[in-house]
This record gives structure tokens, C-alpha cells and sequence, in this order.
């Protein structure tokens, strides 16, 4: 049992390779020819979608200079991430989950181990770096604008990313058989040797996925209630220009009073008037006297209260 470097072969329990024991119709992994069949093809073309997908992102970024802003390096990032899911981490999956058994060796198994745990953890800590990149944007908006083509620091935070993504997993996937003297591990399987060590899986789900939770819930919600009050706000003051412009309106009506004079009622007091008396410069006086007070009856009555 302590040939770290070995298989286990010494456990009854787990000697035994997958068959299809009494059930001759089933697959070694459990499944009948038309459901393996059918699981390939859906896994296959998840593969295939993974692939493309994240190698269109990736594409792009690539060819057009404008995306290499500082928040699309953390896109790129995760893009990365995915694309190594499904270009090494599930296609040496579906064989395995299919027949049961796996059949590529220990040395292979670690490493596809160390990138599966790896670009898995990646992949989450990168959405808690575009989230908090979308924090800033919103709560520190000038800040971010004036750091946003400052492409050394993006980068900086991309590798700090997998380096705890494998600071996480990697050494304790390498080196946990070492320092236990002894494999768990049976021949035909392929999984962590801390598997079952629910202390070690506890602090590493603390830490990959409880605190990645409430950090995105976090800076979320905090982007969120910034949103509300900036529309709040706004709202408020379009609210109170609005009524400004409204009085100021109300008081340059007020200073300003236009008052339109009606030829017919003009016309009306000056036959009037020609009727009284002859023409000359007295009847002439006279009228523009009576056009005076016209005007300014006028110009009373257009006077707001």
C-alpha cells in the first residue's frame, strides 16, 4: 500500500474492473448500445460547441484591436478557460463516463486531473474578475475610464487568476499520495486522492465556491443600487429643471405684457369722435387722447391678477 507511485491493487472492493456483470445487454459503463450512442453524439456536439464558440471569441479579440479594452481581457480570459474544457478536459471524459473504466494510464489521469480542477477554478474566479471589473466601471467611473487602455494591469490580474486556480488544487492532486504514503486509488478509476477527504474539500469549497458567491452577489447588487440612484437622481432633476423653467417663463411673462389693439373697436370710437366734432388740430388732439386711454384700458385688462 505505500507504492505511492502505483495503482491499488490490494482492496478487494476495488480490484474489480467494470463489467457488465449479470446484465449482458449493458455497456461496462452502465448503459445500453442506443443510450451510449445516443450520449456520445450529445457530448460530442457539446464539445464541438464549446470549441467553436470560445475560438470565435478568441478569433476576434485577436483581429480586431478595438475589443483589447481592460474589461474584454477578463472575457478573453474566461474564453481561454472554456476552451480548454472542451478541447481536453471532456473529450477524455465521454470515453470514460461511457465505458467505466479508464484506460489512458496514471500519468495522463494526473494531468487531466490538474487541468480539469484547474480551468474549472479559472473559470470562476474570472467571473469574479469581470464582475468586480463591472463594479468599478459603475461605482468608480472615472477611475476605470482613465485606466481603461492600461492593458499591463489586465493582464497582471488574468495571471494572478490561474496561478490560484492552481495554487488551489494542483500541488495537492500532485503530491497527496507523497505526503500520505499511500494511493487510494484502484486501477481503472481516475479521480483526486482527496476525494473523500471532506476537511481538504470543504476549505477548497469555501474558497471556489462560497466566497466566488457572495463576491458576485456582492458587487451585483452593489452595481444595482448605484444604477437606482443615478436614475433617482436624474429623474429629480429633470423633475426640478423643469419646474424652473416654468417659473422663468411665468416671470418674463409677467415682466413682459403684449397687448393687441382691435381696429374695429378703433374704428368704431373714431366715427364717433369725427361725428362730435369738425376736422382740425383740436379733433386730431383729441383722438389721440382717446387712442391713449383706449390702449391703456386695454392694457389693464391684460394685466395678470
Amino acid at each position: 500500500e505505500e507504492g505511492g507511485g502505483e495503482w491499488n491493487e490490494k482492496d478487494p472492493l476495488l480490484e474489480s474492473q467494470p463489467s457488465a456483470g449479470p446484465y449482458p445487454e449493458l455497456h461496462p459503463g452502465g448503459f445500453s448500445a442506443p443510450v451510449t450512442a445516443l450520449l456520445a453524439t450529445l457530448m460530442a456536439l457539446l464539445v464541438l460547441t464549446t470549441v467553436l464558440g470560445n475560438a470565435l471569441v478568441i478569433l476576434a479579440f485577436v483581429v480586431d484591436r478595438s475589443l483589447r479594452t481592460q474589461g474584454n481581457f477578463f472575457f478573453l480570459n474566461l474564453a481561454i478557460a472554456d476552451l480548454l474544457v472542451g478541447v481536453f478536459c471532456i473529450p477524455l471524459y465521454i470515453p470514460y463516463v461511457l465505458t467505466g473504466e479508464w484506460k489512458f494510464g496514471k500519468g495522463l489521469c494526473k494531468l487531466w486531473l490538474v487541468v480539469d480542477y484547474l480551468v474549472c477554478t479559472a473559470s470562476v474566479f474570472n467571473i469574479v474578475l469581470i464582475s468586480f471589473d463591472r463594479f468599478n466601471s459603475v461605482t468608480r467611473a472615472v477611475t476605470y475610464r482613465a485606466q481603461k487602455g492600461m492593458t499591463r494591469n489586465a493582464i497582471f490580474k488574468m495571471v494572478i487568476v490561474w496561478l490560484a486556480a492552481f495554487l488551489l488544487y494542483g500541488p495537492a492532486i500532485i503530491c497527496w499520495e507523497y505526503i500520505a504514503r499511500k494511493s487510494i486509488l484502484p486501477r481503472g478509476e481516475c479521480y483526486a486522492e482527496f476525494y473523500y477527504n471532506w476537511y481538504f474539500l470543504m476549505i477548497a469549497s469555501a474558497i471556489e465556491f462560497f466566497t466566488p458567491f457572495i463576491s458576485v452577489s456582492y458587487f451585483n447588487l452593489s452595481i444595482y443600487i448605484s444604477i437606482r440612484k443615478r436614475t433617482l437622481l436624474r429623474t429629480d432633476n429633470l423633475d426640478s429643471s423643469g419646474e424652473n423653467c416654468e417659473m422663468n417663463l411665468l416671470e418674463k411673462r409677467k415682466g413682459h405684457v403684449i397687448f393687441f389693439v382691435k381696429p374695429a373697436e378703433w374704428n368704431r370710437n373714431k366715427k364717433k369722435d369725427h361725428g362730435l366734432f369738425p376736422n382740425g388740430p383740436l379733433v386730431k388732439r383729441q383722438n389721440r387722447i382717446s387712442f391713449y386711454k383706449y390702449l391703456l384700458q386695454e392694457s389693464v385688462k391684460l394685466l395678470p391678477v
